[in-house]
């Protein structure tokens, strides 16, 4: 029931401790989100100035690929503490599809 709720008193050491903790959080995710920021201005830049297709197409899917890997590292929390196992199955999971993509890319273009 709500009466039964434990209230927990924080140490003012614990208190310290866990407030530069996600201060640092907070400091990460705002520098990911500005390198997100500038990459995406990058790419509209680049679509904007009219760059050739062969030069755009590989630097945006790039920067895609960049993206994706901080949005997953920083706001899906991969970073913490005992995610490890996750992050790497994960990240080779990622890696076997784009070595697959490649493969059939190459076995059909070339």
């Amino acid at each position: 029931m709500a009466h039964d709720t434990n209230i927990t008193v924080r140490s003012q050491a614990e208190f310290e401790f866990t407030k530069k903790k996600r201060a640092d959080e907070m400091r990460g995710h705002l520098g990911t989100f500005a390198i997100m920021i500038f990459l995406t201005l990058i790419a509209f830049t680049m679509v904007a100035a009219g760059f050739s297709v062969y030069l755009v197409a590989p630097i945006l899917l790039l920067m895609a690929a960049i993206q994706v890997v901080l949005q997953l590292y920083y706001f899906m929390h991969l970073s913490g503490k005992g995610h490890g196992m996750v992050a790497f199955f994960m990240f080779c999971g990622i890696f076997i599809a784009f070595i697959t993509v490649l493969t059939f890319v190459t076995i059909i273009w070339w």
